[in-house]
């Protein structure tokens, strides 16, 4: 059984509006990385923001372990089982790299075995980032290093499914290159990466490519 499964998934914003979904069916397994590849216009954040459950489906069903998500708590799908990771990061500026997975955590409402900020410190170090750098204000972080802080707060109450839109868009190619193989170690560790790109780079490395066609 798959991990996450979308059958025959369609989505408009209303009646009036041409349809940007059509039909779709695809499956997700733990240990994986995914690429959703397509044309501007062809609905790929729009499919992230269903697979996020910000945005519900038109049509269809996608099912989680076997249980439709629409029966699931939507606050406690987007807190527990599923980390974002948006194009534009959407960090605190004014907040350190360390205090903004302090307070992804924070607002999960999971419970931890041990302190939180150890915990943090260790996710940071993870994904590359340096004692130093983790201390520091994230507006004085590289784009690169913003990166990492945001893969580093997606993982922060430890979901299954990872999620992220154009996640190397704006770096460069050796950049990109590390965090391509911060994805993989993820994937390697029973992670499903599922990752929006337009870099056939990014597209290269994973296990499977699905492409949306613009309705």
């Amino acid at each position: 059984m798959s991990l996450l499964k979308l059958e025959h998934v369609s989505y408009q914003y209303d009646s009036a509006s041409p349809v940007v979904l059509k039909d779709i069916d695809f499956e997700f397994d733990s240990g994986k990385i995914y690429a959703i590849v397509g044309k501007s216009g062809a609905g790929k954040t729009t499919l992230l923001s269903i697979l996020s459950s910000l945005a519900a489906p038109t049509e269809g069903t996608i099912l989680l372990n076997g249980e439709d998500i629409t029966k699931t708590d939507k606050y406690k799908f987007r807190s527990r089982y599923v980390g974002v990771i948006f194009q534009s990061f959407n960090l605190l500026p004014h907040l350190t790299a360390l205090e903004n997975v302090i307070l992804s955590m924070n607002i999960s409402g999971k419970k931890f075995d041990r302190k939180e900020k150890e915990m943090a410190m260790e996710l940071l170090k993870k994904v590359g980032l340096s004692e130093e750098e983790a201390h520091r204000r994230v507006l004085k972080l590289s784009g690169g290093q913003q990166q990492r802080v945001a893969i580093a707060r997606a993982l922060s109450y430890d979901p299954g499914i990872i999620l992220a839109d154009e996640p190397t868009g704006n770096l460069d190619v050796d950049t990109q290159q590390e965090i391509i193989g911060i994805f993989r170690m993820l994937a390697k560790e029973g992670k499903c990466v599922i990752l929006v790109t337009h870099s056939p780079e990014v597209a290269k490395s994973a296990d499977q490519i699905y492409e949306l066609k613009k309705q």
